[in-house]
């Protein structure tokens, strides 16, 4: 715990000294590298969000790749392809930046669902098919893809079975006028311009995630993260009628595992070595916000789904 204590503060102050303020950013970033999970980044541009995933590689040592998500962008463009070599007249495989410790797929929404759906492969077995060969990915492996709330036009939503493969969806919010101050001083002092200095090690990272994983969660707590996930499949029995007419489809049992898994990594970072109540009750938006599926009323009635994930959270005795 001392170790591990040590590094992931060493990995925070990394974050911080690049990123100002945004610390639920810089929480689920570090959740998601001691989980092995993918985040969904949502927010208007300019929150820093490429900044954070750049930084969080370099602080690691990991490769970093960003790509930019176009309507006609192709997913030989993500995964690679195979190249014929005149020379040697045989077929060469190029693989593509998907190949990395560390991928951004800035604007994923823009996007077609074809090159949405080639990262599925990516992200859920940890490999890519070119040809007739499968190449695994580094470890670690972690996508971090973001999308716009604004300028619809020319987008392409993901469907509810993609969005359910990313451990968590965040939503970024502006900065205070303190933190925007300190992004111009900064910016000023050349101190953003600089590249991090590597603070841990990929072969530490994965020692963090074993230690996350042996965090001690008690059977009641997971009774108490299951019932939430049943909850949003049975919303009438537990919250009032109002709200749970918006429910059109629940979570998946992926949100029960994403709940264990970002719980112990948050007790982890908090310096336990076991998860409490209040670590599922503060990832609960986080892992069930785009997984809550509301109905066009939900839509009309300028209903966010954070008010419905609330009332489901309150519908379940805390142990």
């Amino acid at each position: 715990m001392s170790w591990a204590r040590e590094r992931i503060g060493a990995l925070s102050a990394a974050l911080s000294a690049k990123v100002v303020g945004q610390a639920r950013l810089q929480e689920t970033l570090l959740v998601a590298l001691l989980t092995g999970g993918h985040v969904l980044l949502e927010s208007v541009p300019g929150l820093a969000k490429t900044t954070a995933a750049a930084t969080l590689a370099q602080a690691v040592g990991g490769r970093f790749h960003r790509i930019q998500c176009t309507p006609d962008l192709l997913p030989s463009d993500i995964v690679g392809t195979q190249v014929y070599n005149q020379q040697s007249g045989t077929f060469e495989t190029q693989l593509g930046p998907v190949h990395a410790n560390f991928v951004l797929l800035d604007e994923i929404n823009r996007s077609s669902a074809k090159t949405q759906s080639a990262m599925l492969e990516a992200m859920q077995e940890r490999q890519t098919s070119i040809g007739n060969r499968s190449y695994a990915l580094p470890d670690p492996f972690l996508v971090l893809a973001t999308q716009n709330p604004i300028e619809h036009e020319g987008t392409y939503p993901l469907p509810e079975a993609q969005m359910d493969r990313f451990m968590l969806k965040d939503v970024l919010d502006y900065p205070s006028p303190a933190e925007e101050a300190e992004i111009l001083r900064r910016i000023d002092a050349g101190i953003l311009g600089t590249a991090a200095d590597p603070v841990l090690s990929t072969t530490d990272v994965g020692r963090l995630q074993q230690l996350a994983a042996r965090v001690y969660i008690d059977p009641s707590i997971v009774n108490y993260l299951v019932g939430i996930g049943y909850v949003t499949r049975h919303p009438g029995d537990y919250i009032p009628p109002r709200l749970a007419a918006y429910v059109d489809f629940g979570a998946s049992p992926r949100a029960s595992i994403a709940f264990a898994s970002a719980a112990r990594a948050r007790a982890l970072i908090d310096g336990r070595n076991h998860v409490v109540p209040d670590d599922v009750k503060a990832l609960a938006h986080r892992v069930l916000r785009h997984r809550v599926t509301l109905t066009f009323e939900a839509l009309a009635d300028d209903v966010p789904v954070e008010t419905v994930v609330d009332a489901m959270v309150g519908g379940i005795r805390t142990p």
